[in-house]
């Protein structure tokens, strides 16, 4: 083998110093980049954790707060949302939403995705999964990055009731098919609803309810549960917390599985015997959460009715059902 020539060796040896160099120059560029985006991201975060200092002795008086099982009830004014959004967006949560939109129902689709992209969980991944008899008619919505819509097919029926009825079914399969290991929390919602401010962070719980705003002012006795002991929905007078909507519900995958289930299960076993709950799955709901205390609990901000007067200790509607005429819209 010839020996090498000494020019060729010089030129390897300055390329490879010329290297060295520039590699050094490049992982140091770096280090410096890295670093201030690090210092960045927790001056920012520091940033977000500066407000103003919470007080245990000052705070709303004209409502209630806690329940007698220690579960939060969410009013405006009674939590930080700069703060919650910080806690829990680095921990990158998916949050599943179900819509019903059968029949003529699916009317009120196009307002419900339109105001939830303003209002819902904004800033965090939410997946929409939308149940119609209808695919053809589900609008199309622009929605942000990490957020998105899937149609899914369901027959038509009938009886309003026996729309409602499936909806735990539907919501069990749903969740054991296609959730399971992808998202962490679901919230069950109205289409025939609209947004109006802010539904967040501070609505993760458990198993979170939704106080009904027509009866959280009055005594339980006048409460529409189911009454009848043969029923599996069945609350004896002098029993309860309160009474919860079956239009909003939600919280952590696991927990709303268990309530679909056994809320099917229930259901499925009044059906065996001729029986049909007062409000469908709304009484096997608050059935459920009698015996199964939420560990959240959402004032009545969090589903109003459009047509009642906002009351006082009510400071700002969330979520609201809309005006309609059932005798438009229901096919019984």
């Amino acid at each position: 083998m010839p020996p090498l020539n000494g020019k060729i060796v010089t030129v390897v040896l300055f390329i490879a110093v010329l290297l060295g160099v520039l590699y050094c120059y490049i992982s140091q560029s770096y280090r410096v980049v890295l670093s201030f985006e690090e210092r960045f991201k927790a001056s920012d975060k520091e940033a977000s954790l500066r407000y103003k200092q919470p007080s245990i002795v000052q705070g709303r008086t004209d409502v209630v707060t806690v329940t007698p099982w220690l579960a939060p009830v969410v009013w405006e004014g009674t939590f930080n949302p700069g703060l919650l959004d910080t806690i829990y967006r680095p921990k990158n949560i998916t949050v599943a939403v179900t819509v019903f939109a059968v029949g003529k129902y699916i009317m009120f689709l196009k307002n419900f995705l339109e105001t939830a992209e303003q209002h819902f969980f904004v800033g965090f991944r939410v997946h929409f999964y939308v149940f119609t008899d209808r695919p053809n008619e589900v609008p199309q919505i622009k929605m942000a990055a990490g957020r998105q819509v899937t149609v899914m097919s369901v027959p038509s029926s009938n009886r309003w009731q026996e729309i409602s009825a499936r909806r735990m079914e539907i919501i069990q399969t749903l969740i054991e098919q296609k959730l399971e290991n992808y998202c962490d929390y679901i919230f069950c919602l109205d289409v025939d609803s609209k947004f109006h401010g802010r539904w967040g962070t501070e609505s993760l719980g458990g198993l979170v309810a939704v106080i009904h705003p027509g009866y959280y002012r009055d005594e339980r006795s006048r409460f529409p549960y189911e009454r009848r002991p043969a029923s599996r929905a069945y609350v004896a007078h002098g029993e309860g917390d309160f009474y919860y909507c079956g239009g909003a519900f939600g919280g952590l995958l696991q927990e709303v599985h268990l309530l679909a289930r056994t809320c099917r299960e229930n259901f499925e076993a009044d059906a065996k015997v001729g029986i049909e709950a007062a409000w469908q799955e709304e009484s096997h709901l608050n059935r459920y959460m009698w015996i199964n205390k939420p560990s959240k609990v959402l004032s009545p901000e969090y589903l109003w009715q459009d047509f009642k007067s906002r009351n006082s200790e009510v400071q700002i509607i969330r979520f609201s059902g809309v005006v309609k005429n059932y005798a438009d819209i229901r096919p019984n």
